[in-house]
């Protein structure tokens, strides 16, 4: 009898079932009560879950509809209160700046070294979701923690934790992602619960004996009551496993034009297990596009053109720093991508230099940290922070004025070129190659990709198909010119890969469907999972 049919028996009449192999050295993690637990929270949890995914399919038929989201009038009391949420424990006091990664073994040592001061250690967007993936990244995870993570390269190279490392944050997938190799009371168990449920099960108490604690990232939250759920989670998942209430904090990710007006409300849900906000500019567009499909006078330009400082975007971002400030803690900033290179030191330079821009921008606009995907940017960002913030956060920097809901919603119109058109194309191709074969963080064009550039790039392509709009040289975006330049795209892309194994035929199928789909298909990542084990 291998693993995974001991423990079915295990779980004989409980309503449990493991459908994907486990590996010897899995048992440390799939424990029963391990997954026991999983299964106690989906059970408790997972009924409010569907209510609330519900209540996104009626949102989104009132914004069809012509509804523009606002400041709630519910909620006006608790942006008007004077409450606090609880303050930071001592190792989120300076976060100033923090990598992310996906739970691959090598990432998490590199990371945890880097010299920044978190670590976001990745289920979500930078991690493909194969079963293999989840259940080792936990392992690896839990080895971490324990610090007695080591790997050894092909190449016989040793990587193991220095003496000082970052501050270790797991973010868990979405609340619409299952987990389709792990199912309670006949179906899949949230892939958000699985995470969160078997990295606390397992670790917080060995977090706290070495003085830190179990602290998260909470992602594709689209309603402050998104953020009640999590929160009753967390104060069910600690009585649980006897650990004080507040033991567990968060840091939410606005990644969502709808809650960007309900960013007071989710801090006020969580405020004793909150950790702040963070800024989610791909995302964040990506949803423009999502949430207001039906909407004929909403087209975005390139992507390329869409930075954090054009009026819409300067708008979102500041209020997510006044919001946390004017409650007691950190705002977190945006990812930069870049990848440093040396092949060549001038476009080396030219790109180092957008970053320490874009980075002084947000410390100026009072942000308290901000995101890197390399440690090679580590000491750059670190440097322009330490310049900028000598103290360890800057939370006492209150807001200076009321951003409106009409400055959030003005969009920007522009070019949309057949680079663009291209980029969002070919960047779509190679991610999706990539995620299929178990690798969800990608280097595509000297930046480190993700989930998120991939759900802007279609979207975007499906809003030009949809709008009937234009190339710069004045083409019509039709399905036919979509076709034509993803078969040139493919063959481009097939001619520098080789002989390396690929799966562009189902990356191009997948993109195929939610491009010309009708109607908007919600998530990429679930057509996408439907095609790995």
């Amino acid at each position: 009898m291998n693993h995974q049919e001991e423990l079915n028996r295990q779980f004989a009449g409980e309503g449990i079932e493991i459908r994907g192999a486990v590996r010897p050295e899995w048992t440390t993690i799939l424990t029963p009560d391990a997954v026991r637990f999983v299964a106690t929270l989906t059970r408790r949890f997972n009924p409010t879950r569907k209510e609330l995914l519900a209540m996104r399919e009626a949102r989104q038929a009132r914004l069809d509809a012509g509804e523009n989201p606002d400041f709630l009038p519910e909620t006006k009391a608790i942006r008007d209160g004077d409450w606090q949420v609880a303050p930071p424990p001592p190792d989120l006091q300076d976060r100033r700046v923090e990598i992310t990664g996906p739970v691959d073994r090598k990432m998490i040592i590199n990371a945890l070294n880097s010299g920044a001061r978190v670590f976001m250690a990745d289920f979500e967007d930078a991690n493909a979701p194969t079963w293999e993936n989840c259940v080792q990244g936990q392992l690896n995870l839990y080895d971490a923690v324990r610090r007695t993570i080591e790997y050894t390269s092909p190449d016989g190279k040793q990587y193991r934790l220095n003496d000082q490392t970052a501050v270790l944050c797991v973010r868990p997938r979405g609340w619409h992602l299952p987990e389709k190799h792990l199912w309670v009371d006949g179906e899949p168990v949230p892939g958000a619960l699985m995470d969160f449920g078997l990295y606390l099960f397992h670790n917080a108490h060995e977090l706290i004996q070495r003085g830190t604690g179990p602290y998260f990232y909470l992602p594709k939250l689209e309603s402050h009551l998104e953020a009640r759920l999590w929160n009753e989670v967390f104060l069910f998942a600690q009585d649980q496993l006897g650990i004080p209430r507040g033991t567990i904090r968060a840091t939410v990710l606005i990644e969502n034009i709808l809650v960007a007006f309900e960013c007071e409300e989710i801090l006020y849900e969580l405020r004793e297990h909150s950790a702040g906000l963070n800024s989610g500019r791909w995302d964040y567009l990506f949803s423009i596009i999502r949430k207001f499909r039906a909407r004929e006078d909403i087209v975005l330009p390139d992507r390329a053109t869409l930075t954090m400082t054009v009026p819409f975007m300067k708008a979102y971002s500041e209020l997510v720093v006044q919001s946390c400030h004017k409650r007691g803690i950190h705002a977190i900033g945006g990812m930069s991508a870049y990848i440093p290179r040396r092949d060549d030191p001038d476009a080396n330079a030219a790109a180092i230099a957008q970053v320490v821009a874009d980075k002084t921008r947000e410390v100026s606009e009072g942000y308290d940290g901000t995101w890197v995907a390399h440690p090679g940017l580590v000491p750059i960002v670190l440097e322009v922070f330490n310049t900028h913030m000598p103290t360890p956060n800057q939370i006492h920097v209150k807001p200076s004025r009321a951003i409106t809901a009409q400055e959030l919603l003005n969009f920007s119109r522009g070019e949309i070129t057949e680079r663009g058109m291209r980029t969002n194309i070919n960047v779509s191709l190679r991610y999706l190659d990539s995620w299929l074969r178990g690798v969800g963080a990608v280097a595509i064009n000297h930046l480190m990709e993700d989930a998120a550039t991939v759900e802007i790039s279609r979207s975007q392509l499906w809003q030009w198909l949809r709008r009937g709009a234009h190339l710069s040289d004045g083409r019509l975006i039709t399905p036919e010119l979509f076709e034509q330049m993803l078969a040139e795209e493919l063959e481009t892309i097939r001619a520098s890969y080789g002989d390396a194994p690929h799966r562009l035929d189902d990356a191009a199928a997948i993109l195929r469907q939610v491009v010309l789909s009708e109607p908007f298909i919600d998530f990429v990542t679930l057509v996408a999972y439907e095609y790995i084990d």
